[in-house]
């Protein structure tokens, strides 16, 4: 998982800009369908299935700084 996605989104949060994660994880989704999408017909024996994880897990971050947000704003 990369740190530095860790700090955007805490960032984001701290910010209460919840449109600027919601766009940074419909950015992410539409970076791993095109990777999907592409798999094999362009990258030939490249494995894709690391980068496809990473973009598992960096929208696992960035859902829980939503919920943070959503959280906090409803206290």
């Amino acid at each position: 998982m990369s740190e530095a996605m860790k700090m955007i989104v805490d960032g984001y949060v701290r910010l209460k800009d919840r449109e600027a994660l919601e766009e940074l994880r419909n950015h992410r989704r539409r970076l791993r369908q095109q990777l999907q999408e592409h798999r094999g017909a362009s990258f030939g024996a490249f494995d894709v299935s690391k980068s496809l994880q990473a973009f598992d897990a960096e929208v696992l971050v960035i859902e829980a700084g939503l919920e943070r947000l959503h959280t906090s704003a409803t206290n």
